[in-house]
């Protein structure tokens, strides 16, 4: 089989309309890998002790785009292997349950695309402009990431 055919892919999309885990995961599925991992973060209904009502995203579009490519390229000189990267994260109102991100990364074996998903998430949170605001019954507050680099420098 003539692998160059399957060339190495990133998928990056901000949208308001619900994400869908079928359709982030087919992005990446490729014949030359045995391993697609996933991670799916939710609107969950409840923050220490209060009543979430649901989430609402903004973000700094090309921005956040540019940080995501980063991302992409940083998780292909850590895992040459990994074949294809998805990264959705919806904008707007995210309802309980939703779907607010979706990353999906396919490679031959587990181990590399396990580690990659971990990285890329950890690093989105760390790194990409893209805010949230958690509705309660009562008030709103936006979020920190606390992972956030540019919030831990202005301490």
């Amino acid at each position: 089989m003539d692998e160059s055919k399957d060339v190495p892919k990133d998928f990056i999309k901000l949208k308001s309309e619900k994400l869908s885990v079928d359709e982030v995961s087919e992005l990446v599925i490729s014949p030359y890998c045995g391993a697609v991992s996933l991670f799916i973060g939710t609107t969950r209904n409840n923050f220490e002790g209060k009543k979430v009502i649901h989430l609402e995203y903004e973000a700094y579009t090309s921005m956040a785009e540019t940080e995501i490519k980063k991302i992409c390229r940083d998780v292909r000189q850590k895992w040459p292997s990994v074949k294809h990267i998805a990264v959705h994260h919806r904008l707007g109102v995210v309802p309980i349950t939703e779907a607010s991100v979706i990353i999906a990364v396919s490679s031959p074996r587990r181990a590399e695309s396990l580690e990659a998903v971990m990285y890329c998430i950890n690093t989105l949170k760390a790194s990409v402009p893209i805010w949230k605001k958690e509705i309660y019954e009562d008030e709103y507050s936006w979020k920190e990431n606390k992972e956030c680099f540019w919030a831990n420098s202005e301490k």
